[in-house]
């Protein structure tokens, strides 16, 4: 489905657009005027791991689970911890931070490389790839299904040029071929009380 017909969080709305109208999220660069969306701008992720803000709206996370978007890699790593009936936990750190629940069920649905499976990337994630970028380059595709997972809470560290995450506890597992799977789970999400306007209502 298009963009604009994805039920949006509050937060997420308040957000700046591109020249399309996409909102940019909160830790996305922005280079002579335009939001370079294969990025993440270190000072920015930072700033959210520090205040505990969202990635995508950069509105405050209350204390409590946080969830993230997860490729097919981890997405089955999940699925085959939980068949088993094996906790699972990954000790791999990540540069991708997490956000509200809602504002991660919107993202799945509306960036078109983690919405589908057959989606590639238009830009490198970086300039050199190492174990952490090696995924994000041009032509990349994302294969399988994805996932949005919860989890009771994140730790960080900030090195000199970025910032690493790791997530602790899962508490919530929503996997997915195309992300439109999750419409009713957003509707649903948003629908609750103050959680449409909770990022919006909260932001720093």
């Amino acid at each position: 489905m298009r963009f604009e017909q994805v039920p949006m969080p509050d937060g997420v709305g308040a957000r700046p657009r591109d020249g399309r109208g996409y909102p940019v999220p909160a830790i996305t660069p922005w280079h002579g005027g335009e939001p370079q969306f294969a990025l993440t701008d270190p000072g920015r992720s930072a700033d959210c791991a520090l205040e505990r803000r969202c990635s995508v709206c950069g509105g405050f996370m209350e204390r409590g689970p946080v969830w993230r978007v997860v490729g097919p890699a981890e997405s089955a790593a999940i699925a085959g911890a939980l068949a088993d009936g094996r906790p699972y936990r990954n000790l791999a750190p990540t540069m991708e931070g997490p956000g509200h629940r809602g504002c991660m069920l919107y993202a799945s649905m509306v960036c078109p490389y983690l919405a589908r499976p057959n989606a590639r990337r238009r830009a490198t994630a970086g300039d050199a790839a190492d174990d952490l970028t090696s995924a994000a380059v041009r032509g990349a595709a994302r294969g399988g299904l994805g996932a949005v997972v919860g989890f009771a809470d994140y730790e960080y560290a900030v090195t000199e040029s970025r910032v690493l995450f790791r997530f602790l506890d899962l508490v919530e597992f929503l996997p997915h071929g195309s992300a439109d799977e999750h419409l009713a789970e957003l509707r649903a999400e948003l629908a609750k009380p103050g959680r449409g306007a909770e990022a919006a209502g909260r932001e720093r």
